[in-house]
């Protein structure tokens, strides 16, 4: 347990390259980028008997009494806007007790908003604020934990307060890198949740995969071989879409569309192997294919500006797409001509979508 010092966390953003929707299925792919534009924290033990949180989301801060988690009734009446960090901590004052550490009220600082002018960017603010805030409990403790510990206690908190998300975003958050995911039956682990003990759901195999996916992975040890030269691209459209209510309406038109499934889940396999192997045909092949077969799922995952900021890579050395729910947010590219990215940039300007974050792959 750290003395009265004040430790610091950072939690990054993600954005899907393909898989999206589809991964809402148990069992299904993604393939998930993480975005380097940071959340942090700073916490500490308490000075006085109550725990302090406050979120640069909010123009206040929080002030609660020492037992407020000890009472699990209490979770109804936690404050609306900080009811996500309430209820993490919540859970990890659980998760403490397992490892019989004393509770003691602590002061939480989250800064970093995610967005601009009261704009979202869509990069899993959410999922971020939950990862940073278990990431700051643990190592308030000094307790040493996994990323798939992060994971899981960031998903039981999400899926006990009924999220309807696939958990790629807490995936990806969790082990900071571009991911190869695949889903959970999470109706399942929802009802274990329900009836079994935290430390029991925990322990539980829940059949799920993540695994680190790297440009010219299968090359990198093959001499005399010209490296995949690639620059990952977030076009923000700043046009803030409400992702829980896409995912609503676009899952009817799933269950209408019984190919969309079966024909992502080969696109996002190829897109695995294609990756690391530096295959750019075959990488711009299948975001092509994964951008048509979201358009052609449902008319409300490509807004105007989407189209636009895929259609700014046509004639370019580049690939373009929706990402995540759509409707707005983010669009994401990848560029294999450094020439080529200044002109989509500009492109992209002149359309009022703005160059978010750009990383060398």
């Amino acid at each position: 347990m750290s003395k009265n010092k004040t430790i610091t966390n950072k939690t990054c953003g993600k954005l899907y390259i393909a898989g999206e929707y589809s991964i809402l299925t148990a069992g299904q792919s993604a393939i998930i980028k993480n975005v380097n534009i940071f959340m942090e924290s700073r916490i500490s033990f308490s000075d006085t008997d109550k725990y302090t949180i406050f979120s640069d989301m909010f123009d206040y801060k929080l002030t609660l009494e020492r037992d407020t988690f000890d009472n699990e009734n209490i979770l109804q009446n936690f404050d609306k806007n900080y009811s996500l960090i309430c209820e993490a901590i919540s859970v990890m004052s659980e998760y403490l007790k397992l490892k019989n550490l004393k509770i003691k009220p602590f002061k939480l600082e989250i800064t970093g908003k995610m967005e601009r002018d009261g704009k979202k960017f869509g990069i899993g603010s959410s999922g971020s604020v939950v990862i940073l805030t278990v990431k700051s409990i643990l190592s308030l403790y000094n307790l040493i934990f996994s990323k798939e510990m992060i994971f899981k206690l960031s998903s039981y908190i999400l899926l006990r307060r009924g999220d309807n998300g696939s958990m790629g975003d807490i995936a990806c958050i969790s082990y900071e890198n571009l991911i190869f995911y695949r889903s959970f039956d999470r109706e399942k682990i929802r009802k274990l949740i329900e009836k079994e003990t935290l430390e029991d759901v925990l322990k539980t195999d829940w059949n799920y995969e993540i695994s680190g996916l790297y440009f010219n992975e299968k090359e990198s040890n093959q001499k005399g071989k010209n490296s995949l030269s690639c620059e990952f691209l977030v076009g923000w459209t700043k046009e803030p879409a409400i992702s829980s209510d896409l995912i609503n309406i676009v899952k009817n038109s799933i269950c209408e569309n019984k190919n969309f499934l079966e024909n992502v889940e080969k696109v996002v396999k190829k897109l695995r192997e294609v990756i690391k192997n530096g295959d750019k045909v075959e990488i711009k092949k299948c975001i092509g294919e994964n951008g048509k077969l979201l358009e052609n799922l449902d008319k409300n995952i490509y807004s105007k500006k989407l189209k636009e900021l895929a259609s700014a890579t046509q004639d370019l050395d580049i690939c373009a797409k929706s990402s995540g729910a759509g409707g707005g947010d983010c669009g994401i590219a990848f560029s294999f001509d450094e020439k080529d990215t200044k002109i989509v940039v500009e492109k992209w300007r002149k359309l009022g979508i703005e160059l978010l974050y750009s990383e060398k792959l």
